[in-house]
């Protein structure tokens, strides 16, 4: 939707089908921060003023913003759309990752083990990323959408950091115990499903400034304000 006049607020279907200036660019950053941050922040673990993390979980949350900005701005149609996308590319790209490592190094190349160290992911942690990641998505965006109906758009930062606050715990309720129970002690599973996911709201709860910021540019950009009035809300569909 062209233009630069306030954002008038209309139902999420009166712009099914339609073009919007800045959607492929949200789309394009989403895909690429999921994948980035699952395949080259997965494989290192750091210490920061004693608490040990993921390195990845620095750059995973801001797909969690950028999900919220797309539910938030386009609705939730179009925010299931890229989930989709997301959830493609980041399964091509462990696909691509694992060809890439099983494929036979050539004599006298000595890199095999770098690649096998920072790329050869386990598939068990693989699978629960991808799993954890597409159920939270769908329930961060699903949240926001119910709650902007019931807020009448007001209060963006009670709808932003709820819906982290479900869609992270679904995220990590999946992930650890998929990823690690067995491997880890039942304490361990529990302790770093915890903090992690204390982590990933406390980052959202830091950028709510700039989710302020990006939601109203692209409100005034588009010229549009959608509610997901009568949307239908099943995950298994891309159509817009």
């Amino acid at each position: 939707m062209d233009g630069e006049a306030a954002p008038v607020r209309i139902n999420a279907g009166q712009v099914a089908g339609g073009h919007f200036r800045y959607y492929d660019y949200v789309m394009a950053a989403f895909c690429v921060i999921l994948v980035l941050s699952n395949v080259v922040g997965a494989a290192k673990v750091a210490t920061l003023g004693g608490l040990t993390f993921g390195a990845g979980i620095l750059f995973f949350p801001l797909s969690y913003v950028l999900g919220d900005v797309l539910t938030e701005i386009y609705g939730y149609a179009r925010a299931r759309r890229v989930i989709w996308a997301g959830f493609g590319a980041t399964i091509f790209a462990a696909v691509m990752c694992w060809v890439i490592v099983v494929m036979p190094p050539a004599p006298g190349w000595g890199g095999q083990e770098v690649y096998e160290a920072a790329f050869g992911q386990v598939w068990r942690i693989v699978g629960a990323s991808v799993i954890a990641f597409w159920a939270g998505e769908f329930v961060n965006s699903y949240v926001l959408a119910r709650m902007k109906i019931l807020t009448s758009g007001r209060h963006l930062w009670s709808r932003t950091i709820g819906s982290t606050v479900f869609g992270q715990g679904v995220d990590s309720l999946i992930f650890y115990p998929l990823a690690f129970l067995g491997v880890w002690t039942t304490g361990q599973v529990i302790t770093v499903m915890l903090t992690n996911w204390g982590l990933k709201v406390l980052w959202e709860v830091l950028l709510t400034p700039v989710t302020y910021a990006v939601v109203g540019f692209l409100k005034r950009r588009e010229g549009v304000d959608v509610y997901d009035e009568g949307t239908d809300f099943t995950p298994f569909r891309t159509r817009v």
